[in-house]
Order: C-alpha cells, then sequence, then structure tokens
C-alpha cells in the first residue's frame, strides 16, 4: 500500500432540509389549521480513528466529500429526516488542521476516537410553530440553513515510544527487523527508507514497546533537504530517540561528526526533538572494522558525556541488552509526562 502522510481534502457538511407549508383539510373540519413539519438537520463530516489503517491514501485523491442534507418537511406534520453523517476513517496518529488559518481542530491518536470537523445546517421550521392568536393560517415557513464547508490539512504523525534516526545505509531497518516482528526493505546496495516503520519489542510478558524506523536524515533536513520535515514530523510524538552510527569508516562516515549533526538538525527544526533522551548506539557490530574503531570512537563519546552502546542487526548481538535501556528510558520518559507521551501496546 502507498504510504501518505498528508493530504488537504474539502469537506461540506449536508444542508438542513426547509420547512413546509401545509394545511389540515379533513371532511367536516373546515378550518384544521396548519400541519407544516420541519425539515431534517443536515448530516456531519465526522473523522474516526481506525486502528487498522497506517496511511492517508484513502483520502489522498482529488475529490469534495459532503455528508447527506436533511429532508424537507412535508404535511401532516411529517418531519424531514435527519441526513446521513459522512464518516472519513483516519489512522491513530493524525492531526486535522484548517487548511486556511492552520489552527489545529484535532490531534486523533486513540482508537475509536471521533471528531466533528463540519456540522451540518439546521432544518427549517414549518409553518406550524408560526400560528398566533392573531395569525392563525401562516404561509410562512424557513428555509434550512446550509452546512458548514471547510478545507482541511490531515498530517499523520506516527505513534511511537521510540524513533531510531540515523543517516541512510547505516542499518536502521535490519535493526528493527531484529528486534521485532516489522520487515522494512533491507538490501546489500545502498539505497533509504522512505516511510517509517512500527515494530512492537517485547521485552517480557507484560512489557513492550514501539520502536519507529523513520527515514533517513541528511543535511539540511530542517529547512526541506531530502525528505526534510517529513522525516522530523515522525519523531515528534515518540518519547526516547535512539542514534544509530556507523563507526566502521567503510562508507567515509565519522561517528561523531554525523551525532552533532543529526542534534543539529533536531534542534533547528524544534527544541522540543533536540531535548528528548537520546540513547547512542553503533551498528554493524559484527563487522571487523567497527569492533576495531570502537575503542576509539567510545573514548571520543565519552569525553563529552556520551556512553556508546554496540549492537549487529545482522546477527542480533547486543539487541537484547540495548532493548532493554531503551525500554527503561521509554519508561522514565512517560513517568515524567504521562500525558504527553503515547501509550504501551500490551503485550
Amino acid at each position: 500500500m502507498k504510504f501518505v502522510d498528508e493530504v488537504l481534502v474539502r469537506v461540506a457538511a449536508g444542508d438542513g432540509g426547509r420547512g413546509c407549508v401545509s394545511f389540515r383539510r379533513e371532511k367536516y373540519v373546515p378550518r384544521g389549521g396548519p400541519n407544516g413539519g420541519d425539515g431534517g438537520d443536515g448530516g456531519d463530516v465526522v473523522l474516526a480513528v481506525d486502528p487498522g489503517l497506517s496511511t492517508l491514501v484513502d483520502l489522498s485523491y482529488p475529490q469534495h466529500l459532503r455528508a447527506g442534507r436533511g429532508e424537507h418537511g412535508r404535511g401532516k406534520d411529517e418531519h424531514g429526516a435527519r441526513g446521513a453523517d459522512l464518516v472519513l476513517r483516519v489512522p491513530p496518529g493524525t492531526l486535522v488542521r484548517d487548511a486556511e488559518t492552520a489552527e489545529l481542530l484535532a490531534d486523533l491518536s486513540a482508537a475509536g476516537e471521533r471528531a466533528v470537523v463540519a456540522r451540518g445546517g439546521r432544518g427549517g421550521r414549518g409553518n406550524m410553530h408560526f400560528a398566533t392568536p392573531t395569525n392563525r393560517a401562516p404561509r410562512r415557513a424557513e428555509p434550512g440553513t446550509p452546512g458548514e464547508q471547510r478545507a482541511l490539512r490531515l498530517e499523520l504523525r506516527v505513534l511511537a515510544d521510540a524513533g531510531l534516526l540515523g543517516f541512510p545505509n547505516v542499518g536502521k531497518s535490519t535493526l528493527v527487523r531484529a528486534v521485532s516482528a516489522a520487515r522494512p526493505r533491507v538490501a546489500d546496495y545502498p539505497f533509504t527508507t522512505l516511510v517509517p516503520h512500527l515494530g512492537v519489542v517485547r521485552l517480557d510478558d507484560e512489557w513492550s514497546f514501539v520502536l519507529a524506523d523513520v527515514p533517513g536524515l541528511i543535511e539540511g533536513a530542517h529547512a526541506g533537504h531530502g525528505l526534510g520535515t517529513r522525516f522530523l514530523r515522525h519523531l515528534a510524538r515518540t518519547a526516547v530517540l535512539v542514534h544509530l552510527l556507523d563507526v566502521s569508516g567503510l562508507t567515509g562516515r565519522d561517528p561523531l561528526a554525523d551525532f552533532e549533526a543529526l542534534n543539529r538538525e533536531l534542534a533547528l527544526a524544534s527544541p522540543e526533538l533536540a531535548q528528548k533522551p537520546q540513547i547512542v548506539v553503533a551498528g554493524k557490530h559484527d563487522l571487523a572494522e567497527t569492533r576495531a574503531r570502537l575503542p576509539a570512537a567510545r573514548r571520543a563519546f565519552a569525553a563529552r558525556g556520551v556512553e556508546l552502546h554496540a549492537v549487529s542487526g545482522a546477527t542480533g548481538e547486543g539487541a537484547a541488552p540495548l532493548m532493554r535501556v531503551v525500554g527503561s528510558a521509554v519508561r522514565a520518559a512517560r513517568a515524567a509526562a504521562p500525558a504527553a507521551i503515547p501509550a504501551a501496546t500490551p503485550a
């Protein structure tokens, strides 16, 4: 399925139905009086969270979405039926903004959560409401009011407890495959992940957390280079950031320079991102080149007060201890800010 994390849709709630002008006409009842019914209210446009969805692709096609209009009132005191609501399913973690004002209308994260983004028009009153002692045969009724129309920008931010970040080709997807049941694409040639992958890491029978493999970062991401803010967006809800670095030297990368570049991009994009707890990891520990350069790298990071962990996604070496460290950091971050961090996935 194509991954889409931002869409622009135009929605319109249903118009209210017209009230009816009608009079009671029966044999032997010469002055039956008004009996025009009310028009029905228009349907609302509702966004509902469906945990089975992971993308906004269903709403990505150019379209104008409209709820049902209310029925008109009828004679014999019959009121029109209410218009049908239009319910649009969205994945957990969807932000809803007004496209014109950028106002945040809803933050939909919990399964089953719903938000009314456009309200239907009110149905008009029939002439039975306008009868008075001096005007017993009113010939007026109200028209229905129009439903709200809105342009909405929907933005998906994945719900994860820990975000795995790093430059392209440092082994993020391989690590996610090693510690969870997620199966992002990996290969023995350079390419970068283009969509986030979520994996549930189970530490024991009662404790688990969600690890996100987000698209690879490049210099200037905060300014829109590469995947730009699409990369940074999916880290916004995480509690802990896990930096994965290439220490082997085979690609010519300097792990310390990469670490500083990652933090610089985070700080330029959002101060809140830069302040999240961070765990720094040297990947590809199964390579002889990594083992040879790891002691010097650890000393360089220790001089800056940073502990450098080591892991191999290919063999799984060091994966279990690393996930326990990440899980402890997630638990501590949740305890510090329980309202701002998504709940753990039940084991």
